[in-house]
């Protein structure tokens, strides 16, 4: 059987994406980071590799920073956009490379479309349930990470 801490000891190498995400309904008010009541996630992927998700209670740096340390081997080359909180990888010493989206989306190597694909794919699968339950959301989205995972070894 799958335990969904099965995967706790494996840490990525290499070229690394990085992001969160926002998941919930559509809602009145302030959207995007921030926005009321919706789940956040952050989401590690090693590029042509796996994903790895963690619902987070925020994006601020001494929230993500432990999770990129003990999922990601030092000497990996991690990407990025401009959120403020990904300014602690330069000082942990990773090989840091950050894409700026507000003029363009990729530049080379230097993009994070894999895994902004990955939140592509998870919010049109989840967004068929027309709404999940908060406590069984953690099963949903490890789901979407072994559904892509499968499905870019498939067509590999």
């Amino acid at each position: 059987m799958y335990h969904l801490d099965q995967d706790a000891l494996e840490v990525f190498q290499g070229h690394i994406e990085l992001d969160e995400s926002y998941f919930g309904g559509v809602r009145k008010g302030k959207r995007g980071r921030g926005a009321a009541g919706k789940v956040i996630v952050f989401g590690l992927l090693k590029r042509n590799g796996k994903v790895y998700t963690i619902i987070v209670p925020d994006t601020k740096s001494s929230t993500l920073m432990p999770v990129i340390s003990k999922r990601i081997n030092p000497d990996s080359i991690v990407y990025t956009d401009h959120w403020h909180s990904y300014n602690a990888l330069d000082i942990a010493g990773f090989s840091h490379h950050r894409i700026n989206h507000s003029s363009h989306f990729a530049d080379g190597q230097n993009h994070i479309n894999g895994i902004e694909n990955f939140w592509n794919q998870a919010k049109r699968v989840l967004r068929k349930y027309n709404g999940i339950d908060r406590n069984a959301f953690p099963s949903f989205i490890k789901e979407c990470e072994f559904r892509f995972l499968w499905q870019s070894q498939t067509t590999a």
